[in-house]
């Protein structure tokens, strides 16, 4: 953080791969981030818990401390959820599942998201803090595989930071978009219009936001 002009000029920090292979600070980073995100993981269960029809097969990108899968586990009791993570960051998901007594339900998926085959059929897929790691091409590739896996009537979450469309605000999303430009290769906070781009361009039609306090955060549910 000590050349800020460095990452504007660069748009984005090109020396910091944190996104490698098996990196040890996604270990780290998940059991710190378990308290932080326990009760944004807690509003969007309840959120899906409230469909008309819960999902039964819920796949979780980037899965992490595993938590928005698991309490999803809970509020809904048929859900089998599959975590996608690194194979030493999943071992840390496994621990919380196990806490939670839904073992049974939950499976893992070792390795890139990008390059695994995901398995397709899903009625939920998760993107919890995923995309704002990544470029607007690169998503809307990702976003693109997940509309492809997605069984009927499936739908797709992404849990982000959302700054108002002039960027003006809120301030923890505004922060939160200067250490993506500062810690990522082309990263970013986006704003809801940018999302729904991103949607278009994926092949859905729209996109829906719900806010989720008491935490800064945004759920952005993509509709096809």
């Amino acid at each position: 953080m000590a050349d800020p002009a460095a990452f504007v000029r660069n748009g984005g920090s090109p020396g910091l791969s944190i996104v490698s292979a098996d990196n040890p600070v996604w270990v780290t980073f998940a059991r710190a981030m378990t308290g932080f995100v326990a009760a944004t993981a807690a509003a969007v269960a309840a959120i899906v818990s409230e469909w008309d029809v819960p999902p039964r097969r819920v796949l979780d990108i980037a899965a992490g401390h595993g938590l928005f899968g698991i309490r999803l586990a809970e509020r809904v009791p048929g859900a089998e959820i599959t975590a996608l993570d690194w194979a030493n960051v999943l071992l840390v998901a496994q621990e919380n599942a196990a806490k939670a007594g839904v073992t049974a339900r939950y499976h893992t998926l070792p390795g890139s998201a990008f390059d695994l085959a995901w398995g397709g059929g899903y009625d939920l897929i998760l993107l919890p803090n995923f995309l704002h790691h990544f470029d607007t091409h690169t998503n809307i590739g990702l976003l693109r595989k997940a509309r492809e896996n997605l069984g009927p009537g499936g739908r797709v979450i992404a849990i982000e930071f959302v700054p108002a469309p002039d960027r003006s605000g809120p301030p923890f999303p505004v922060h939160f978009s200067f250490m993506m430009l500062a810690t990522t290769r082309g990263g970013d906070a986006y704003t809801e219009a940018e999302y729904e781009a991103m949607a278009c361009d994926a092949g859905f039609a729209m996109i829906r936001t719900a806010s989720l306090p008491p935490s800064p955060q945004t759920l952005v549910e993509f509709l096809l």
